[in-house]
């Protein structure tokens, strides 16, 4: 068993302390409203971010960050990615060396470009930082429905004690050394999931989805190895796994964003929504200054940024996708 804290009570953090709890560790949850760690420590529940899933009376909830981090062996960071800097940075007075930090945000950084797990060790020194992402929404992992991961870390011992930490019959986990390449698989998949949602918005079909879905994971994976990831991080679950469930799913705040974007609401509208953090938004701008930085191709993810800063209409970025000029669809397979 060991003692754990989850840095953040949205609907991943509630999920992620279940399968902990579960698991049986020891697991705290901070909060910083101090009424909504009264609510989850009374009603057992989170009731507006993840209803209908039970939490057991042994996860300890604190609005003192101090108590959730001082002598846990594990923190995982459950915030969102635009609050990742900031709450390290009130971690850092707390947190001893060595202390394992795990990131589950999705995210790049736009004012510097940094991928979070690069934040953690900037803002939190000495700390043994780690990554786990994958197709794993909030929504199912509660319920325990079968769900696969990967966990990314400097060291083989981290990544697989990390993994021992979460596996069980229901949640499954790998291990990889490829920490670059799972952040920018998490973070870019969430741009090509507003382009997807668009798609549906327009009302388009699954011919779409899935051509968005494939350009998608080759943009993605184009600037993931210029950038030193490795292409069979992109070929794995946090790259293609997360792009599919992410364009495709109900639970998708992504898609559904993109859904009424495609349908004529602003990018405010739909945010307000959604009610929970559309992290393709903050990620897409980063996206495309790290494709001009790299001087890679990244069409959809200019289109998105047409849609979201620019002004275009979502159907005319769609036709200009369509008719952009011809390629070969593979350029580096040579002809007979």
């Amino acid at each position: 068993m060991a003692k754990v804290s989850v840095i953040g009570a949205g609907s991943w953090g509630t999920a992620i302390a279940k399968v902990l709890s579960d698991n049986g560790h020891e697991v705290m949850v901070w909060s910083h409203r101090e009424e909504e760690v009264r609510a989850l420590d009374e009603k057992r529940e989170n009731v507006s971010k993840l209803p209908g899933v039970r939490l057991s009376e042994e996860i300890v909830f604190t609005a003192v960050l101090e108590d959730a981090v001082r002598g846990m062996e594990l923190c995982v960071l459950a915030v969102p990615s635009t609050a990742v800097r900031g709450t390290a940075r009130k971690m850092a007075p707390h947190v001893r060396s060595g202390q394992i930090v795990l990131n589950l945000a999705k995210g790049i950084e736009e004012s510097t470009l940094m991928i979070l797990t690069d934040i953690l060790e900037q803002e939190l020194q000495g700390v043994n930082v780690a990554v786990l992402s994958g197709p794993s929404h909030a929504e199912e992992v509660g319920r325990r429905i079968p769900t696969t991961a990967v966990v990314g870390a400097k060291d083989r011992q981290t990544a697989e004690w990390i993994q021992n930490i979460f596996m069980n019959e229901r949640f499954r986990v790998y291990t990889s050394p490829d920490m670059l390449g799972i952040e920018l698989g998490g973070a870019l998949k969430n741009v090509i999931a507003l382009a997807a949602g668009v798609a549906d918005g327009l009302g388009c079909g699954d011919n779409t989805k899935a051509a968005l879905i494939t350009r998608g994971i080759a943009e993605m994976s184009r600037l993931g190895v210029a950038m030193g990831g490795h292409i069979e991080t992109f070929n794995g679950l946090t790259g293609i796994g997360d792009l599919i469930v992410t364009c495709a799913s109900v639970h998708s705040r992504n898609r559904k964003a993109g859904y009424l974007i495609g349908q004529g609401k602003t990018m405010e509208q739909a945010m307000e929504e959604v009610k929970m953090v559309v992290e393709g938004v903050y990620s897409a701008k980063a996206a495309k200054k790290l494709a001009h930085q790299y001087q890679v191709s990244m069409p959809i993810v200019e289109a998105v940024n047409q849609v979201l800063f620019e002004g275009k209409s979502a159907r005319e970025a769609m036709e200009e996708l369509m008719l952009r000029d011809k390629k070969l669809e593979h350029p580096e397979l040579p002809w007979k």
